[in-house]
């Protein structure tokens, strides 16, 4: 599974970046810090997930969640929130995502969540 990493944040980019390349049946395809270039990478890198920060610069993660969803209608979108993820869960999945994350729980959660996205 091909993944692009959308957070503003470049640490928290690199530390799901090292997270991930532990797993040999996950490929970290790019990187984007805003919704512009998430949007861009998505076109040119064809990932089948990203995970999308809710709070970037320009749209939010909400916005360009529904435009790549257009897009890429068999994209895998998953939120990434430092807020409570079930308190965005309906906003999220309302918007086309297939789910979201707290980013407290990433270092324990992201790896099972993207298993059960990759058998669906």
């Amino acid at each position: 599974m091909r993944v692009l990493i959308a957070d503003d944040n470049v640490l928290v980019r690199r530390g799901i970046a090292k997270l991930l390349s532990g797993d040999k049946e996950l490929e970290i395809c790019g990187e984007a810090s805003n919704s512009r270039e998430a949007l861009q990478k998505a076109d040119e890198q064809m990932p089948d997930l990203i995970l999308l920060d809710i709070s970037m610069p320009g749209m939010n993660g909400l916005e360009t969640t529904q435009l790549l969803r257009q897009k890429h209608p068999a994209l895998k979108i998953l939120i990434i929130s430092q807020h409570d993820a079930n308190q965005l869960l309906p906003r999220s999945l309302e918007a086309g995502a297939d789910g979201c994350i707290d980013k407290a729980r990433i270092a324990t959660d992201l790896l099972p969540i993207l298993k059960t996205l990759l058998k669906n």
